[in-house]
């Protein structure tokens, strides 16, 4: 029987649970430098009003944690992407971005990330953003791949985080 999937707001009694599913994926990633993992105090913090929003994904018959998905607002901060991408100050205030996402493996292939994505996109239109934006390590097909398929074009690879080549991908809503 096919699993069944509620995707909710998480709260901040999740925050814990999410950053391990983050730390899981992480720790099983073939070239763990592709990812930049969010630990639990950044995930509450999104969870701030204004800062952000989080969702879960929650297995329906055993309540079991199977993914996470996290928007940033940057806001106005040397931060937003919408520098790397070029944006005016007044489009760079309509930005949001995917932070991260990530499904544990024995939930894979039930298409949680895309539809954690959509409800992104439905919150992210409703509050007046106009782009989404996210980071992909150049050589992280898979990731870059969903992203394409999502709606995202690239728009530069540069040096992020310290010192980490990424590529910065828009989606204009």
């Amino acid at each position: 029987m096919d699993k069944k999937f509620q995707i909710l707001p998480a709260a901040d009694a999740d925050a814990d649970a999410l950053a391990g599913i983050i730390d899981t994926v992480y720790q099983q990633m073939e070239h763990p430098s592709w990812f930049v993992p969010d630990d639990a105090d950044y995930i509450r913090k999104l969870m701030n009003p204004g800062q952000g929003l989080v969702w879960k994904a929650v297995e329906e018959e055993t309540g079991a944690y199977a993914g996470v998905f996290m928007l940033l607002f940057p806001g106005e901060t040397k931060e937003n992407l919408g520098n790397d991408a070029g944006l005016s100050e007044e489009e760079r205030k309509k930005v949001a971005h995917v932070e991260s996402a990530a499904i544990l493996p024995e939930y894979r292939g039930h298409g949680l990330q895309y539809r954690m994505m959509q409800m992104a996109e439905a919150v992210a239109r409703k509050e007046n953003y106009a782009y989404l934006l996210c980071t992909v390590h150049p050589e992280n097909r898979f990731s870059r791949k969903n992203m394409v398929k999502m709606g995202f074009h690239s728009v530069v690879t540069k040096e992020k985080y310290g010192g980490f080549l990424r590529e910065v991908m828009m989606k204009q809503l």
